[in-house]
């Protein structure tokens, strides 16, 4: 029979082995606290799978927000919700739980600059990571319309398409400030009849639909990219001042 010495060599061993760091680096303390609990083997058991299984949840949130590209300060709990609509707040609650990505729906912020929506839209895209461990990836409008168009020319549009299909959403931001040429228009368009009724769009705009001519500029592109994205989705109207010019206001304003 091997001794308390040798049992914990042979476990520390076996643990490693199995790459289980985390129980590997708890189970003692947790056997402590067992004895002192009175907890019986499988609720002593249940207490080092569950560190494990935190560990690996919190390492794979951490991957995910770190592939996402989302500007992380821009959280749920930093977002002042009692600024919006009664309308759009109760639309952001019934996103908060994921579902419309299985059903592949698009979320469209609509808004006057500094109304909070790529805030609103990267905290509902953190929220989508942390709490359901979904695969979201974030990205300027324009920024990411050059890197499709440099795909076309070194023929790897095809690969980019197929790397950003697997994400369970895309938040393009500032998609009202794209001013097009028909290069850059068209790969735009072919990103979003890859994503249609394949995965989530989440978009911010300052825009309204009657103007996004001024962005694909050809009238029968700008019909048909908008019936891709309006066919599922839900759309949040943010029609609130400036958040911006609200804190400039209070700043300058005298004590």
């Amino acid at each position: 029979m091997k001794g308390k010495k040798e049992t914990r060599m042979a476990l520390n061993a076996g643990l490693k082995q199995l790459r289980l760091p985390s129980a590997r680096a708890s189970y003692e303390g947790l056997a402590e606290k067992a004895i002192q609990q009175q907890l019986d083997y499988e609720e002593y058991l249940l207490e080092v799978v569950e560190v494990e299984r935190q560990a690996r949840r919190n390492k794979r949130t951490e991957k995910l927000l770190r592939e996402s590209r989302l500007p992380l300060e821009k959280t749920v709990q930093a977002f002042q919700m009692d600024r919006l609509p009664k309308k759009a707040l109760s639309q952001v609650k019934a996103l908060l739980d994921g579902a419309f990505l299985a059903r592949t729906e698009n979320v469209l912020a609509f808004g006057n600059p500094g109304s909070g929506k790529t805030h609103l839209l990267c905290a509902l895209g953190q929220e989508l990571i942390g709490q359901l461990g979904k695969r979201v990836y974030y990205a300027k409008c324009d920024l990411l319309v050059q890197e499709l168009l440099r795909a076309k020319q070194e023929l790897k549009l095809p690969r980019l398409l197929k790397k950003l299909a697997g994400y369970d959403a895309l938040i393009l931001d500032d998609i009202g400030y794209v001013q097009q040429s028909r290069e850059e228009m068209e790969v735009l368009f072919t990103l979003l009849a890859e994503r249609y009724e394949r995965g989530s769009v989440m978009i911010t705009s300052n825009l309204p639909f009657s103007k996004w001519e001024a962005i694909f500029k050809d009238p029968m592109v700008t019909a048909a990219a908008i019936d891709r994205l309006i066919h599922h989705s839900v759309i949040v109207e943010l029609n609130i001042p400036s958040y911006r010019m609200k804190q400039a206001k209070a700043a300058a304003s005298p004590a």
